[in-house]
């Protein structure tokens, strides 16, 4: 996938030599930057990894964008988005593989779903929840950018309710109070499966583990994940002047079956 050559309509990543980075469009035809344009159309049958010019002749190279370059350069944002460092650990976390069925609530600009639907493959599926359309909307064109649109179901409702879906593989909630909605939660998931919560503040963890504890909930994991980058430059090598410090914290679990009289284990 990622060697064959570029085709009219395929998704692009262009890098400078300094690591700026654009995602586009091969069949927009010409894209600028403020070194110059550049005829996209050139880079059709040509290979990733090639070198193509502005008009000015400042050089770039043309890349298939990972899920990480979509989620960071391409998807349009209206709400605060998951960062791949958060979620390329939760994927792991939760176990989601090619086949798998996710349900996440708190769709916004898409980023997790895009995400999620990488991860789960043309055989599985993920259903997105949010409760106001025009984020949903949002969510669907950058879905359709990343061409993974096919993989995804989006529901316009409010979960207290519940969900749909029943025997899932893994859920996911990026809402404000995630602990109103861990019943509904675990009725959606299949025994053996886990769910993974998002939240940005100690207080709304603590909130989440008091009501966790009387739930048939195991293997309870609250992390923080950071990211520090280095310039890459063998003489002087130092970290960068600048980084993302606190995004997100990340709450775990497993869901068991509990016999009568048994025991939840101590958090």
């Amino acid at each position: 996938m990622h060697s064959q050559p570029f085709q009219d309509g395929d998704v692009v990543l262009l890098v400078d030599e300094v690591g700026n980075k654009w995602v586009t469009k091969v069949s927009v035809g010409k894209f600028t930057i403020s070194q110059g344009t550049i005829n996209l159309s050139e880079l059709i049958g040509k290979a990733p990894g090639c070198a193509i010019s502005t008009h000015l002749g400042y050089r770039c190279y043309a890349f298939r964008p990972t899920p990480n370059d979509l989620v960071m350069h391409a998807i349009k944002r209206e709400t605060q988005i998951a960062y791949p460092k958060e979620m390329g650990y939760l994927i792991l976390r939760l176990g989601i593989v090619p086949g798998c069925r996710v349900v996440e609530a708190g769709t916004g600009s898409g980023a997790s779903t895009l995400l999620f639907a990488s991860a789960v493959g043309d055989d599985g599926k993920v259903y997105s929840y949010e409760r106001r359309l025009e984020f949903t909307e949002r969510a669907r064109r950058n879905l359709e950018l990343a061409g993974l649109l096919h993989r995804v179901e989006f529901k316009v409702r409010d979960i207290a309710s519940g969900f749909d879906e029943k025997d899932v593989d893994a859920v996911f909630l990026d809402v404000r109070t995630p602990w109103e909605y861990l019943e509904q939660s675990l009725e959606a998931l299949a025994t053996g499966g886990s769910i993974g919560i998002l939240v940005p503040t100690t207080n709304q963890i603590c909130e989440t583990l008091r009501v966790m504890q009387r739930l048939p909930l195991v293997d309870i994991e609250v992390c923080e994940i950071l990211v520090r980058h280095y310039k890459p430059n063998p003489e002087r090598l130092r970290p960068e002047d600048r980084m993302v410090a606190h995004t997100a914290f990340l709450i775990a679990a497993r869901k068991v079956t509990l016999a009568k009289g048994d025991f939840l284990p101590a958090v």
